[in-house]
């Protein structure tokens, strides 16, 4: 019996290494990746979509007069695939609140750091400047403030004395490939939602 795929459209903006970890995981898991849209039509992570049979298409920001130009089309262009769920893979835009209030608990995000500590960017080198002890990631559902949604699951990631921005961001990303998919695929399973600005869990996987 063919398994019944939550329909997954993922945002990205540069590499989509995250992207090919939700790729890599779709033939064991219950989620299938319909389509991917860029902002840069540059971004690596749209020939990884290319080799693997999924539509791509890109929406650049400076085709629009104002944000919510862009946001619209873009909500357009999504509802267009009737997704389940939008992963932000390394989306490097804002989304304003009209968009998220219409994608409301449909929306998930993967952050380098263990928030709500160190929202935005530049994540890594701010940990070492404040000689912090620990890092990592987080999954959180978007959510209208920035960074600032309930968190589905985090891991840590040790800074080590000699750590550079780099090396931590290198093993941070690592993590990253890991949690991402397996949060997606208990979405799948309705293991994973948001309700009243909550996120719950089902039992079976606490």
């Amino acid at each position: 019996m063919a398994k019944n795929l939550l329909s997954v459209v993922v945002l990205i903006s540069g590499s989509g290494t995250n992207l090919q970890a939700l790729i890599d995981a779709c033939p064991a898991s219950n989620y299938q990746i319909t389509a991917v849209i860029s902002n840069d039509p540059k971004a690596l992570g749209l020939e990884r979509a290319k080799k693997s049979g999924i539509e791509t298409l890109t929406i650049e920001q400076e085709s629009f007069s104002s944000r919510a130009g862009f946001d619209s089309f873009l909500a357009s262009t999504i509802s267009r695939f009737n997704p389940s769920l939008i992963v932000l893979a390394g989306f490097m835009r804002v989304l304003g609140h009209t968009f998220v209030k219409q994608f409301h608990g449909r929306i998930i995000n993967i952050h380098p750091s263990l928030l709500p500590t160190y929202p935005g960017l530049n994540t890594h080198q701010r940990v070492i400047k404040d000689k912090q002890k620990v890092h990592g990631v987080t999954v959180h559902y978007v959510t209208e403030a920035l960074d600032g949604g309930p968190i589905i699951a985090q891991e840590e990631v040790p800074i080590l004395s000699d750590d550079t921005a780099e090396a931590l961001a290198a093993r941070v990303l690592k993590k990253e490939h890991v949690i991402y998919p397996k949060v997606v695929n208990l979405i799948a399973l309705g293991k994973i939602q948001m309700k009243n600005g909550e996120v719950i869990f089902d039992k079976s996987i606490l």
